[in-house]
């Protein structure tokens, strides 16, 4: 396949691509090789204008359809995008690195079961309640918004753009998506596959930018919900920006989250787990379990299987199917992963396997060896940091109580999970784990049905599941009487 993959313009807007040569020229680089997949340019204020004033006008007629006709153009988008799953898949390779053996499972398809859940339960998740008051009665219906903004982030670009398109526009209501500029590529295709769906021009834009175009959508006055995922820092800035314009806001940030091996557990299944939670995107995971909190009894069992299958982890071409880990999505990535790496050595953590760039790949991109550290302590660097690479912190504990309170002790809050035989057990510590996603003997399964997202720092709001319609629409509460009105004056 050819490494060009330059799109006919930099956004998409009103149902076409459209350029403005005015804005700041950036480049889509594959993170395997260095090279230029594409050339594009950032958002100047006019398209920002021009992409939200385009939203606003087709909002208004897409809401007035109903939700099962808004539900048939997104099941029909799925459909699409099964069908181009393979092309769609090669796209999110060139863009972030991920290795195809991954995409083609994890990215496009999971934006397709996006559309075919929301697009499914439209017709009925949507209703309102009927309250009887005697003779009179009253109801409520839930209302779309108006128009809504998503930023993604540069780990799952298509999948992220349809975790945020599906319930917004299920909803009634419209978007404009800024893609990472990483990964600027995948969104404009969910864009275009849409209104082959059928979807209203105007309805769905995405436009480029940086930093700098994140804020002219935050504080647009049109711009009625901010839907981020994105870093801890990034949501604090975009959340204090929609809270001085009492904006909705749903969060999706990131993790430090614990995953917790007793010593009953199925160690197989349990290094398994930690390997997911660790490893998968080349560690680029919000919710990954990057402190793997491991009872004494089960460390040694623990770390010998995890040497030997993390050893024979196959790093190269992410084009090519056997490959299980490819590169970062950037040289800058790649040197502030390596940096946390050089920070747990000097803080005294034992290396176990890793630690640096592979041999075999070296100066051909954004590489970094799956690496574990053992013998963490809860105050090093690595334990309580995000890395956001392929590094696992193993640290020792003793007890169910002593555990529970050290994986507690983080400002994050996103996920964890727990590998025991023990059901009571893993129900008792899960309650107690302060995080809004969790697992029971398995790691980092997000399928739509299951809403996600975290508490703390990691953010608020959820996406996914019937829940995260409840974040994109409002109640509307009408008082119907059925008699006259006895005024005492």
């Amino acid at each position: 396949m050819t490494l060009k993959a330059q799109p006919k313009a930099s956004h998409f807007i009103d149902g076409e691509y459209v350029e403005d040569t005015e804005g700041a020229v950036f480049q889509s680089i594959y993170p395997a090789t260095g090279e230029v997949v594409a050339t594009l340019h950032a958002a100047t204020p006019a398209i920002v204008e021009r992409a939200v004033a385009s939203a606003k006008t087709a909002q208004k007629e897409w809401a007035a359809m109903s939700p099962t006709a808004r539900g048939r153009i997104l099941r029909r988008a799925a459909d699409i995008i099964r069908e181009r799953n393979r092309a769609l898949s090669e796209l999110e390779t060139l863009d972030t690195g991920k290795p195809i053996q991954e995409t083609i499972v994890a990215d496009s398809t999971s934006g397709a079961d996006a559309f075919e859940f929301f697009g499914g339960i439209a017709p009925s998740a949507l209703n309102g309640d009927y309250i009887p008051l005697g003779g009179d009665f009253a109801y409520t219906k839930r209302v779309p918004l108006g128009v809504c903004v998503g930023i993604g982030a540069w780990n799952y670009p298509q999948q992220i753009a349809c975790w945020k398109a599906a319930p917004a526009l299920v909803a009634g209501n419209a978007m404009v998506f800024k893609p990472s500029e990483n990964t600027p590529l995948g969104a404009l295709k969910i864009a275009e596959i849409l209104i082959e769906a059928g979807l209203p021009k105007g309805v769905f834009n995405v436009i480029q930018g940086d930093r700098d175009t994140g804020p002219l959508l935050v504080n647009h006055p049109d711009v009625a919900k901010v839907s981020l995922t994105g870093s801890v820092p990034t949501g604090r800035k975009v959340a204090a920006a929609a809270a001085g314009h009492l904006k909705h806001v749903t969060m999706e940030l990131g993790g430090k989250s614990p995953l917790i091996v007793f010593d009953d557990a199925d160690i197989e299944s349990a290094v398994g787990g930690a390997m997911l939670g660790n490893f998968y995107s080349s560690g680029q995971v919000c919710s990954n379990g990057t402190r793997v909190f491991v009872q004494r009894g089960a460390k040694q069992r623990f770390l010998e299987n995890l040497k030997s299958r993390t050893d024979a982890m196959v790093i190269g071409d992410p084009m090519e199917e056997a490959t299980q880990i490819g590169p970062l999505v950037s040289k800058a990535q790649q040197q502030k992963v390596l940096a946390y790496i050089e920070k747990g050595k000097a803080e005294g953590a034992t290396l176990i396997t890793g630690g640096g760039i592979p041999n075999h790949v070296a100066g051909q991109g954004a590489y970094v060896q799956p690496t574990v550290f053992a013998d963490v302590t809860d105050g090093m660097t690595i334990a309580r940091e995000e890395i956001f690479g392929p590094v696992m912190c193993v640290l020792d504990f003793d007890d169910e109580d002593e555990v529970i309170a050290r994986a507690n002790a983080t400002e994050f809050g996103l996920a964890g999970g727990v590998f025991t035989a023990d059901i009571n057990r893993a129900h008792r510590v899960v309650d107690q784990l302060e995080a809004g996603t969790l697992w029971i003997n398995t790691y980092n399964i997000c399928p739509v049905e299951m809403p996600f997202g975290g508490s703390k720092q990691s953010g608020f709001g959820r996406e996914n599941s019937a829940t995260a319609l409840n974040h994109y629409s409002e109640l509307k509460t009408v008082y119907v009487a059925t008699g006259k009105v006895e005024a005492p004056y």
